[in-house]
This record gives structure tokens, sequence and C-alpha cells, in this order.
């Protein structure tokens, strides 16, 4: 018997953002990408529509089970800053081209052969194409063959969604217990069905980790990576250290950030606190390259301005003495997932954290006050124990959230939507 047997053999997925470089921006793109993965582990075959490279294949066979159907390909070969580059037009021909071909090419087939679809859609620009998706199946007969989900990620783009219509049309999710309290500010019920990771994030390179320690050794390295965006507190983050710098604490900061226009602010609030920043490019990024930069490197602040593979990302997670994801407003938070799972410390906000626990698995902090970060980072590094226990009941939550546990709660969830909306 199936793992999961509330779950059709076939999926769709619909999402802007996709596995293409040019569409892939935050974790929308790796959480889609990451879901069709696991999807074809279930033994599910998965379609994956998404605004991808104008200049790749339409539809591409990613893996034996999962098809990339790149969407609205005519307009981004106008458009080549990304996929949110043209957002409206792409908007309106994904509601108008993409339900006519799931319809009549995917759920059609599928009904034939005596199967149902589960869909997926995801975030405020797909919501116009499921409502249009549910009128379409209706029309034709098919409404029984599909089980329509809207699930929200953020809340973007709230105010331009039809939530009496999208309600009507699909089952709307939630991605932690954040968003189902932000849906439900709007009226608007919803299940929570928690991010996910993949399996094999929980096998860390030891090795890896361990140059990248020996390189940091000798001083408290914290880790913060992202978008430079005020929500991500990052001024939070550097007068934190730059109070603990000036009580004598021995820490660094590491950064690597986007090219966002905040960078600017950022950048500046680092020289008003008198802290030094070193420019740090390298040539492959490989954690053994970058072992051998920072070891040499004593700047009060490391601002990384190369690209970091995965391999390299996920050891110096592991490496620091804590990674900062202290976001003001973070729906989910997979990068505090990310680093328990590659054996760190998350410095997380409280939010969307559902799965951060103070002290026990990460730190949290509930304000952005510079004050209350630094006094949970002194406690760190004053005890070498606390942080060790943390670092290992870490890595234990990490393993409740690999996919497959995660579509153990979808599995039941589908079951009591079948009993309720038929």
């Amino acid at each position: 018997m199936s793992r999961y047997p509330h779950l059709p053999g076939k999926a769709v997925i619909l999402s802007f953002e996709g596995p293409d470089r040019y569409s892939l921006v935050g974790g929308l793109g790796v959480r889609v990408t990451e879901l069709a993965r696991a999807l074809e582990q279930a033994g599910i075959e998965t379609d994956l529509f998404f605004i991808g490279d104008p200049f790749k294949p339409g539809v591409e066979n990613f893996t034996p089970r999962i098809r990339l159907r790149r969407w609205c390909q005519w307009i981004s070969r106008f458009h080549p800053g990304g996929v949110y580059d043209g957002e409206p037009g792409k908007i309106a021909d994904f509601t108008t081209s993409a339900p006519r071909f799931i319809v009549s090419e995917l759920i059609e087939a599928a009904a034939e052969a005596g199967e149902r679809t589960i869909v997926f859609a995801e975030d405020w620009q797909t919501a116009p194409a499921v409502i249009e998706l549910d009128a379409q199946l209706r029309r034709a007969g098919l409404r029984q063959s599909a089980i329509l989900t809207w699930n929200a990620n953020n809340t973007y783009g709230f105010e331009t969604i039809d939530w009496a219509a999208l309600a009507r049309a699909a089952q709307i999710t939630a991605v932690s217990k954040y968003m189902k309290f932000e849906l439900a500010q709007l009226d608007v019920p919803s299940l929570v069905i928690p991010n996910g990771i993949p399996p094999r994030l929980l096998q860390t390179d030891a090795a890896a980790i361990d140059v990248l320690r020996q390189a940091l050794k000798s001083r408290n390295a914290l880790l913060k990576v992202g978008r430079f965006d005020p929500d991500k507190r990052w001024l939070q983050a550097i007068d934190a250290v730059a109070d603990l710098r000036g009580e004598g604490v021995p820490v660094q900061l590491i950064v690597r950030g986007g090219k966002e226009p905040y960078g600017n602010v950022v950048l500046s609030r680092m020289r008003e606190r008198k802290l030094r920043i070193a420019d740090l490019t390298l040539t492959e990024s490989t954690p053994a390259q970058l072992a051998h930069a920072l070891s040499a490197e004593r700047a009060d602040v490391i601002n990384l301005r190369s690209f970091l593979p995965d391999e390299t990302l996920y050891a110096l997670y592991g490496a620091a003495a804590a990674t900062l994801a202290n976001s003001g407003k973070e729906p989910f938070g997979l990068v505090g997932l990310e680093v328990m799972a590659s054996g760190g410390i998350p410095v997380c906000g409280s939010t969307g954290e559902d799965y951060a626990m103070p002290f026990e698995n990460a730190i949290v902090c509930d304000t952005d006050d510079p004050r209350e970060l630094a006094t949970y980072l002194h406690r760190l590094f004053d005890e070498p124990q606390l942080a060790q226990v943390i670092r290992e009941h870490a890595t234990a939550t990490a393993r409740r959230y690999v996919w497959p546990a995660v579509l153990d709660i979808l599995d039941l969830k589908i079951r009591y939507l079948t009993q309720t909306r038929g």
C-alpha cells in the first residue's frame, strides 16, 4: 500500500518562480522545485508550470516523472530582468492560457484513465488562474476529476485577490500558523501544510564543515545571508555586532546580500558603527577556498561578493556560531530549517517559524531591538554546552520537516478534503 493513499497519481504545480536562474528569486522557487521532487519520490507524475527562461525549451523532462512547463516565454523575451519583470502581462497571459491547457491536455487525459489530478497553486499571481481553472473544469464536466488547492506563502498581493471566488474554486492552504492568522484577518479559513526540506540536506559534509570551523575557530563568527530588505532586520544584526564588539566580545559578521538598493543603507550603518568592512570575492567559492580566505581576514564584517554554491553555504551554516535569520516578518522561515539540517544554530524572528523553540533548538528574537539579539548571543558564546545542545535539538527538528513527513500531513488533509469538498 502507498504511504500516501489519498494523493492522486497526477499533480500540477502553478507558480511564477521555478528552478531556472531566470525564475529563482527566493524561497518560492526552492519550495516548488523541492515539492515536485518530493511528489516524484512518492510516485506522482508532476507538471510544474512556471515563468521560465525564455530561451530554454518550453517543455522539458526535468526528471523521469517531472515535466517543466515554461510559460509566458514570448513575453519574457521582452523582459530580461527575470520572472517578475513585466509581471502584469505575465499574470494576464498565465490566467488566460494555462487553465485551458491544463484541462484539455492533462486533467481530461487523466480522467479518461480513471485518475484524479491534484493542483497546487502558489501565491497571489496564480489566484486568477485557479479561479479560471475551476470554471473551465465545471464547464467541461470534470470538476470531480481535480483537487484544487491554493497556497499562501506570503501576504504580498493579498489586496488583489477575490477571496470569495478563490475560496469557492479551491481549498486555501497556508504555509504556517502565522500565515493562517493573516488569512483569518480577512475572514479566510485555511488549512496549514508546512513547508519542507529535502532529506539530502541532513547528509551534511562533515569535512567541509570542519575545514570552515577551523578557519573561524579564533572568533565568534555570525552569518547573515539574504536580500537587502528592511524586513530582514539587517540593522538589528549590525547594531548587535557593534554592541558586542564594544563590550570586547570577539565577534565577526559574515554577510552575503543581494543587489537591492537597501544594501547602501546596510553598508552605511556598518560604517556609522565603526565596523571595518572587507569585501571578499572568490573564483570558485568551494569550502576549502572560502576557509583559506576567511582564516586570514580579521575585519569586523566580511562582505561576500561572489555566489555561494549550496555545498559551501550549507557547510558555512554548520560552521558558524550562529546564522542570523532574524526577520521581522517571515511567513515560514525556510532558511532556519536549512541551518538546522546543516547542524547549525538559527537565530529566528517570531512570526512564521513554527518549528523554533527558544534556547532549545534555536535563538528567537521577539523584537527588533539589537540589545535583545546581543543578550542572547552573549549567552550562546559564553555557554558552549548550551550551543551544542541547541545544535543537536535543531538537527532532530529538521528531520521532522523533511518533505516525506510533510507529505504525510498533506495526505491526511487531502483525505479530509475529499470528505468535505468532494
